[in-house]
């Protein structure tokens, strides 16, 4: 894939309008060179040597943080009357590139956006601004006996704003879904991009548009999120010598009544390659590894389940009383980022697999060999219990990796590319209408990160402007 490939995108904005845009933004004080400007032009997309060479060169002419509903406001403004395009970021701890400018413009950060505006004491439910970190907000929701349903393994470092428009899932998924599940976002506060920017106010139905968008259709300033009690979870290791017991193992936990919150399986050389937490013994590669966050309720249990398994337990310690490196740190992507130091020549897919995974997993297998190593997390999708795979692959150049893909989707796999830049390869898998037209309603000089909402650019020449 190469940029010239993408419909309808345009030449970055001349110098001169990029000047006029940085006057008319002076108080603000617009960042216009230099190794800031670089990083705020930057995402991980570095996990994909298909994304790595396409993206390297894409950068800012200009970038603007905020603290305030009214900057973001002057930004929208200013961007809309010169026509410059406008690319969100939060803390940038995403992988497919979700913020990175792909024809220039402006990246307006809205980390500086980070008031916790509410708790409904009764319901739960809070209102957030985007650049508030998940961790942050965990901490202020805490004396209340509350916390976030869901928060990816970056938990520490990503922004909400940046989890509802670029992640998925993660951390909670066993329990809650995924974002797009109905429940999981009750409403959203949004900044039109027009000359004279409308604040909007939208309830679950009309946010869901918005929802995994990557920032293409409109500028979110607010989120409404419900919340649930706070669990004093135990964080727990669990060997197996056999593959097939492990895995019966990650689905009956992940079907059984107990409360957990993750449930994550580690094939042996991976569980070889992790920096488990101080206190737990080290893997020589010999066993697959199960990683649970479990309720102190459900752990009487864990011992006849072991046995009937075949596994044993490893390690366990409160998550909260733990000072080192947390066990979701070595869960959903944080497991490609330990695997790729070590391993930089390796990349991964991610998948939400058949229900019935076993012939998909024999079928890799037997093609691929050692050249393919499984990471698989427990998840439910609309209720049902499903696997979702991160299997990290070596990179064998652009064909293989298409082939495993065919492969993938051929055996009854849904793929989220990580080496596609649009919100519908990346996610959706197709085009959806309703984030169409709200980027119509919401952006309708389309100047929100150009390129990367395929069904804008590819929607029929009656719904564009005249």
């Amino acid at each position: 894939m190469t940029l010239s490939q993408l419909p309808d995108l345009l030449p970055p904005p001349s110098p001169k309008r990029i000047a006029a845009l940085a006057t008319e933004l002076a108080e603000l004080a617009p960042i216009q060179d230099g190794t800031e400007l670089e990083r705020l032009s930057k995402d991980f997309y570095a996990y994909s040597p298909v994304l790595s060479p396409l993206l390297a060169p894409c950068r800012a002419q200009l970038a603007v943080k905020v603290e305030r509903l009214e900057q973001v406001r002057r930004v929208a403004s200013a961007c809309a009357r010169l026509k410059v395009p406008l690319t969100l970021r939060g803390a940038g701890t995403g992988n497919y590139g979700q913020c990175v400018p792909l024809q220039g413009g402006l990246v307006l950060d809205l980390t500086g956006l980070k008031q916790l505006r509410s708790l409904d004491p009764e319901s739960g439910e809070i209102v957030a601004e985007p650049g508030c970190l998940l961790a942050d907000l965990d901490r202020q929701l805490a004396p209340q006996g509350r916390a976030l349903r869901l928060a990816p393994s970056t938990y520490r470092t990503a922004s909400l704003g940046g989890f509802i428009a670029g992640g998925a899932g993660g951390i909670g998924s066993l329990r809650w879904g995924f974002l797009r599940d109905p429940g999981n976002l009750l409403g959203l506060e949004v900044m039109t991009v027009e000359p004279e920017p409308r604040l909007v106010h939208l309830d679950a139905s009309a946010s869901g548009a918005l929802n995994h968008a990557y920032g293409t259709n409109g500028i979110l300033t607010a989120l409404r999120l419900p919340t649930c009690a706070a669990v004093a979870w135990q964080q727990l290791v669990l060997g197996f010598d056999d593959w097939n017991q492990a895995l019966a193992a990650l689905q009956g936990l992940a079907a059984s009544a107990l409360l957990l919150n993750n449930v994550a399986l580690l094939e042996a050389p991976v569980a070889a390659c992790m920096p488990w937490p101080l206190g737990c013994p080290s893997s020589a590669g010999g066993e697959h590894r199960l990683l649970l966050l479990a309720a102190p309720e459900s752990l009487a249990s864990h011992p006849d389940l072991l046995a009937a398994w075949g596994g044993r337990l490893l390690w366990q310690e409160p998550q909260a009383a733990h000072r080192g490196l947390p066990l979701r740190e070595l869960c959903w992507n944080h497991t490609t980022l330990h695997w790729r130091g070590q391993q930089p020549d390796w990349t991964y897919l991610q998948l939400l697999l058949p229900p019935d995974p076993r012939p998909l997993l024999t079928a890799l297998r037997q093609r691929w060999g050692d050249g393919l190593l499984w990471h698989l997390e427990a998840v439910r999708q609309h209720g049902e219990v499903r696997l979702s795979g991160l299997p990290l692959l070596h990179y064998a150049g652009p064909a293989a990796l298409a082939a495993l893909i065919d492969q993938c989707r051929d055996l009854g796999a849904l793929v989220f590319d990580p080496h596609q830049i649009t919100v519908e390869e990346g996610g959706l898998g197709g085009i959806d209408p309703a984030q169409v037209a709200a980027k119509a309603l919401y952006d309708p000089s389309g100047l929100l990160n150009p390129g990367k909402l395929r069904g804008w650019l590819q929607r029929p020449a009656s719904d564009r402007p005249s």
